[in-house]
């Protein structure tokens, strides 16, 4: 036999094998379906909620949505929660030169240090330049009184050139960059001064 007849051979046969065949893959699909359908799993809120993370433009939508919405709750629950207080900030009132100097009240930094040499302090009402303390007795306390107008003070100590920042007699203490400063309060209650 030649090649082609063997391919006419194999085609013939293949051609009779099928067409016998045909009536069991009737209905096949159907069969797939039914008996695959009771498998899928139904959608669930997880699976929603998952959706939100997905990486596509729809989940975006979805994470802003809910973020909006989360605001938008807070600011409701919180309006609600304070209706007699302002949005607006308590601002000091401004005083003028004169007025600095009438009011202004002598603050006392005092720091116990026993070993130091050194020791300033440093804050917004120095521009953060060391300002000295002297420990006139010698023993290991160091004072210094500078004049403050009434209003919010961030401070530190600098003990031999580290950083203090925890005073004990401070009205609170803030971080920030890393480093504890302590706040004092002047002439509005405060600490008294």
């Amino acid at each position: 036999m030649k090649t082609d007849d063997i391919e006419i051979v194999l085609r013939d046969t293949l051609r009779s094998e099928v067409a016998a065949s045909a009536h069991r893959l009737e209905g096949l699909e159907s069969q797939i379906v039914a008996e695959l359908g009771d498998r899928l799993p139904r959608p669930r809120f997880v699976d929603w909620a998952k959706s939100l993370l997905a990486p596509t433009r729809a989940g975006r939508i979805g994470q802003l949505a809910v973020v909006g919405a989360t605001a938008a709750v807070f600011l409701i629950v919180g309006t609600l929660v304070t209706p007699n207080r302002s949005l607006a900030p308590t601002l000091l009132p401004a005083l003028g030169p004169a007025q600095a100097a009438r009011s202004s009240h002598e603050v006392l930094f005092v720091v116990p240090a026993l070993d130091a040499e050194r020791v300033a302090v440093v804050g917004d009402f120095n521009a953060w330049e060391e300002t000295p303390l002297a420990d006139e007795n010698e023993d290991g306390i160091w004072t210094a009184s500078i004049p403050l107008s009434p209003g919010r003070y961030e401070y530190a100590f600098v003990i031999d050139g580290r950083w203090w920042g925890q005073d004990p007699s401070a009205d609170e203490y803030v971080r920030t960059f890393g480093q504890y400063s302590s706040v004092r309060y002047v002439g509005g209650g405060g600490d008294g001064v």
